[in-house]
């Protein structure tokens, strides 16, 4: 079995191409949900820890049933209810899995079409089902920072304190960004007039606020085009730097200085990965540009790197082979990206 990424690539290849042959909810089960369940480590022909059709004993033989209860250490701890992909997944389909939730141990729901996955848990009040998912992801849309959570719910690592530990934070930013997405989208009357207030005096006529809703829709767009843009000129920037380095000819090379900061920022990584992988396989190797921290002191296991030689702070994350570089205003926000760290890092012990 591959990676998880793999898996999601060829899951969300065959929602791509074959999306119209998955109208029922049989058809979602067996083109996405189960693969998904295996990518997470769950034996699907095992119906002991895959239970389909599952009926709790509290909910009576002539119950409605769950599509999907899964078993970690003999104890029901996620439930999955899904619908076809035609299907907008919406509050009423979390009835059952709402009942469900409450006479039984589950700690987690998903409700899927097979291209939509929201996940919900008892952040609101103990035992009660939340009406809105703490965790959407899209699987034919999905980055290194989804696979990270999607980690969380393997069958070797599944731990519901690492889980909720983010899931109140991951569920309000979900919230806001759908929010957002919507203004961009459809500016709000109230929305248009809190903004145009600061630039505008006059009466705000229905001309006005006709004019202001697409100055405000136009004017959003442009500041992440800019902020796109602005991305992708520092990352110019720095190639043509590394170019031109290759080019220059060879001088003495300034000494590698560590800085205090540095050293607090390894041991800050060190102490969140210890229960990871072994402390004396974490190793700091300062660079010019960056303190990299490795595992074995090899090169091709990066952990995270220090980018703290400049006026802006930045933590290099590792999810893959890619770098993800994240402004920190804190050595404290390091904390903020654990469970990353710890996910890079348990890759490490398992080859």
């Amino acid at each position: 079995m591959g990676t998880i990424e793999e898996s999601l690539r060829s899951i969300a290849e065959r929602v791509k191409s074959h999306s119209s042959t998955m109208a029922t909810e049989e058809a979602v089960k067996t083109a996405v949900v189960l693969p998904f369940l295996r990518a997470l480590g769950y034996d699907v022909f095992d119906p002991t820890e895959v239970v389909p059709e599952f009926t709790a004993d509290a909910m009576g033989k002539k119950g409605e049933k769950v599509d999907y209860a899964i078993k970690i250490e003999n104890e029901i701890r996620i439930l999955i209810e899904c619908k076809p992909i035609s299907v907008a997944l919406e509050k009423k389909h979390l009835d059952q899995l709402y009942r469900y939730f409450s006479v039984t141990n589950a700690k987690f729901a998903i409700l899927t079409n097979g291209r939509t996955f929201n996940f919900y848990t008892d952040l609101d009040a103990p035992n009660k089902l939340d009406a809105r998912p703490f965790f959407v992801f899209d699987v034919t849309d999905f980055g290194p920072s989804i696979v990270a959570e999607l980690r969380k719910f393997e069958k070797g690592s599944f731990d519901v304190s690492a889980i909720l530990a983010t899931a109140e934070r991951l569920k309000y930013t979900s919230g806001v960004k759908q929010i957002i997405a919507k203004l961009i989208e459809d500016p709000s009357e109230d929305f248009v007039r809190i903004v145009s207030s600061s630039v505008y005096d006059g009466r705000m006529t229905a001309q006005a606020k006709e004019m202001f809703t697409g100055i405000v829709r136009t004017a959003f767009r442009e500041v992440i085009m800019d902020s796109v843009k602005s991305r992708l000129s520092n990352a110019l920037a720095d190639t043509e730097q590394v170019i031109e380095k290759i080019d220059e000819p060879a001088i003495e090379e300034p000494e590698v200085v560590t800085t205090e900061e540095e050293r607090e920022g390894f041991m800050i990584i060190k102490a969140i990965v210890r229960d990871t992988i072994s402390p004396k396989r974490v190793v700091m190797r300062d660079q010019k540009s960056y303190c990299g921290i490795l595992i074995d002191n090899n090169n091709r296991k990066p952990l995270a790197r220090l980018w703290f030689n400049r006026s802006v702070k930045y933590v290099g994350l590792f999810d893959g082979e890619n770098e993800e570089r994240i402004i920190i205003e804190t050595l404290d926000q390091i904390y903020d990206h654990s469970e990353r760290l710890r996910a890079t890092a348990k890759r490490y012990t398992e080859g």
